[in-house]
């Protein structure tokens, strides 16, 4: 309860803060836009590659690990294959999830870069924070901090109706239930 408190405090002082740029990417990776090989072009080839069908999708994940990794992070694991209106995309970024190593992403470092979040709280006990935009950053547990940042297509908030409208039904909560825990990668067919 008192990380809680702590993150809701440090969120009223980012509110005097300007807003920062509104695209949930990193390092040159946006979900929905970049290709694999504007990904292979950045990174280089993945320590790992792995192919599985989701839904009779063919994807790809490739893991960056080590010495592939990127300055800073422990693990990046990008995720390939994305169904959109005009069909699947099979080279397209659907989600990536970075493990940064400690003192590279501290909470004013995060809220610096992507805003005020959407939402904060609590994921098994990791606080974190949640942006419409499509980011997941989950902290250690004394928020000191980023253990995973999960970037995703941006999560669409309902409208609110107009006055004397009817309200529309509940929506869904965002995913951020679905967050991987520090250390661990999210399902190869998870969809954010």
């Amino acid at each position: 309860m008192r990380v809680i408190r702590w993150i809701a405090v440090l969120l009223a002082f980012a509110l005097a803060l300007p807003a920062a740029a509104d695209a949930a990417g990193w390092g040159g990776i946006e979900p929905g836009d970049t290709t694999l090989e504007q990904v292979h072009e950045r990174y280089g080839a993945p320590s790992k590659e792995t192919k599985q069908k989701v839904d009779d999708y063919d994807t790809t994940t490739w893991t960056y690990e080590g010495p592939k990794a990127p300055a800073g992070i422990n693990r990046m694991v990008v995720d390939f294959g994305i169904l959109k209106p005009d069909g699947f995309k099979p080279n397209v970024v659907r989600v990536f999830v970075l493990e940064p190593k400690p003192n590279i992403f501290a909470v004013q470092t995060v809220i610096d870069g992507w805003g005020v979040p959407s939402a904060a709280g609590d994921q098994g006990g990791f606080p974190s924070m949640l942006y419409d935009e499509g980011l997941v950053v989950v902290f250690d547990k004394q928020t000191l901090w980023a253990e995973s940042m999960t970037f995703t297509l941006p999560q669409t908030q309902p409208q609110a109706p107009a006055a004397g409208a009817a309200p529309a039904p509940a929506a869904a909560p965002p995913k951020a239930t679905t967050t991987p825990k520090p250390g661990s990668t999210p399902p190869a067919g998870a969809r954010p």
